[in-house]
């Protein structure tokens, strides 16, 4: 018998940094099926006007440095390549990067905190694009908050090109006005023995696609993806996942948690991940939760698992959706405490082994003010 060729993966296969590459979604593929194009404003298929109502402000802490810079800068494009038409369009249309540089062995003393604010009221009549870089140096370590607010329609590119040794820390906090849209990509890519922790906060928006990935250079990198979000009425939050181990000995973890409540919430949950032939000794493992507060709110949560190899230290996924439980409301009920006080503390149990992960202490007690005001509402 012949050696029978291992099959290619068609998970996330095509990239290119050119717009024109990439048909117009129809809704019908499926990597837009669950977006509603038509809340989009014109992000993928081109005809959003460009306009500059979002302003990019970067506190840094004192050992990083930080630069705006050109398209022809060498850094830009460097560690990722567009997956899809937006993210290739924000590619081709945005005017100037921000490249935030952590050096090498740098233990940096505070976090960098990014500012990406909207001036609009609501999504308006135009489309904003954007493109950061942070690059950590061999060694280095570093704490990054990208914080987004206001009201805008924008799609971006985060690179976080991370060196050997190298720890990068962030948080992702999405707490647009009401009306706005954001699209974005945030890849990282890992050096030998690299460390990358990220943690999604998805609260605010009309409608927000977030997709972060990762991918190794060489052994040994560790990447930890977590996220929490709330979806109030009427809001399409949306969190798609891509972990490519092309390397051996390299680690993941993916944990997502939402809750839901209010006619027409809905959520969107895609973890993807792709163990390829040569990267044996991987150990990945991806988990996402849904809580549904209310009748009306939606969940759709698709995790794939493509195993290549069968020398895996370890791999697996888990997914579900439900409502409250009612013995736990019974439980607390029946001792006295109050059925919304009881509901209140059910959903802070439900976050509260992910919000202990959140190292920001402002940003801790921001986001738990957050889940307050929506569970008041």
């Amino acid at each position: 018998m012949g050696l029978e060729t291992m099959p290619v993966s068609k998970l996330h296969a095509e990239s290119s940094y050119d717009p024109a590459d990439f048909p117009v979604p129809t809704g019908r593929e499926e990597e837009w099926r669950f977006t509603p194009l038509s809340r989009l404003k014109g992000l993928h298929d081109g005809t959003a006007a460009p306009v500059g109502n979002v302003v990019v402000e970067v506190d840094a802490a004192p050992e990083v440095t930080v630069e705006t810079v050109d398209r022809d800068d060498a850094r830009i494009g460097a560690a990722y390549v567009p997956s899809d038409r937006v993210s290739a369009q924000a590619y081709a249309s945005f005017e100037k990067a921000t490249v935030i540089t952590v050096p090498r062995e740098v233990v940096a003393s505070r976090p960098t905190v990014v500012n990406v604010r909207g001036l609009g009221e609501g999504a308006g009549h135009g489309a904003t694009y954007g493109h950061i870089v942070v690059r950590v140096e061999p060694m280095a370590q570093a704490v990054l908050v990208l914080d987004h607010t206001g009201g805008a329609v924008y799609a971006d590119n985060v690179e976080f090109a991370i060196g050997e040794g190298a720890t990068l820390k962030v948080v992702s906090l999405q707490d647009w006005a009401d009306g706005a849209v954001h699209v974005s990509h945030h890849h990282a890519q890992l050096g030998k023995d690299a460390t990358f922790r990220s943690f999604v906060v998805t609260l605010g928006g009309d409608l927000v696609r977030l997709s972060p990935s990762v991918s190794y250079t060489a052994p040994g990198g560790d990447a930890d993806l977590t996220g929490l979000y709330f979806v109030d009425a009427g809001q399409h939050l949306e969190h798609r996942l891509w972990v490519d181990h092309g390397v051996p000995n390299c680690r993941s973890n993916v944990t997502y948690k939402g809750a839901l409540q209010g006619d027409g919430a809905h959520a969107v949950w895609i973890g993807d991940v792709i163990i390829r032939a040569e990267a044996e000794g991987t150990d990945t493992y991806e988990l996402n939760r849904n809580l549904l507060l209310t009748d009306g709110a939606r969940a759709d949560s698709v995790p794939n698992l493509e195993i290549l190899t069968g020398e895996v230290a370890g791999a697996g996924h888990a997914s579900a959706s439900g409502r409250l439980d009612d013995e736990h409301i019974f439980y607390l009920q029946a001792r006295g405490i109050p059925y919304d006080e009881a509901r209140r503390l059910v959903v802070h149990g439900y976050f509260a082994q992910l919000l202990e992960k959140i190292e920001v202490e402002e940003i801790r007690e921001r986001v738990l003010s957050a889940v307050e005001a929506e569970l008041a509402r």
